[in-house]
């Protein structure tokens, strides 16, 4: 439930906030609540990355692209994440996540998700989406043009190239296969 307060929060603020262009950079303020946590009494790891899905729903409202996905019938989707946990969030410990788009390529965008508390980082990622509709995969370019947005990306980062030359195939077969 909690979550679910958090994402009306995140939406209403984003709806009625400071708009920013598709490179803008979400700043979300929140705190670790009891329901929040494992039985380490911090933070549990799957909570990050729903901690993460609200800095990617907060670039969509504020980037002006939930109208764009309505209108398309698009829907974002998650093909990997990466992440690092360096501190724990205990109990009721404030923490700002920040969000942003790094780069994309032909078919995916990448997001970084920093947690942070003061100038610590507790935790980094990075996650590839794309955007899918009726007709299959939509590209990143094809969205940033019906955005009015800037169609080449930034250089990639070293560290996000490596990383997605290493990644799995989404085809490819399992090791457990």
């Amino acid at each position: 439930m909690n979550l679910l307060f958090r994402m009306i929060g995140v939406v209403l603020a984003g709806w009625f906030g400071r708009r920013f262009g598709f490179l803008g950079e979400s700043r979300l303020h929140l705190r670790v609540w009891p329901t929040d946590l494992d039985v380490n009494l911090h933070m549990t790891n799957a909570r990050y990355f729903s901690v993460m899905d609200l800095g990617r729903l907060d670039l969509l409202v504020r980037g002006g692209v939930v109208a764009l996905l309505w209108r398309r019938r698009w829907q974002p989707v998650l093909g990997a994440a990466t992440v690092r946990f360096r501190r724990p969030l205990r109990p009721f410990r404030r923490f700002t996540l920040i969000s942003r788009v790094l780069c994309w390529d032909d078919k995916w965008i990448y997001i970084e998700h920093r947690i942070a508390t003061g100038t610590t980082t507790a935790a980094l990622a990075v996650v590839r989406g794309a955007f899918v509709g009726p007709g299959g995969t939509v590209s990143p370019a094809e969205v940033l043009r019906a955005l009015g947005e800037r169609v080449d990306s930034p250089p990639m980062p070293d560290h996000v190239a490596a990383w997605r030359d290493q990644s799995l195939p989404l085809d490819a077969p399992l090791a457990a296969e």
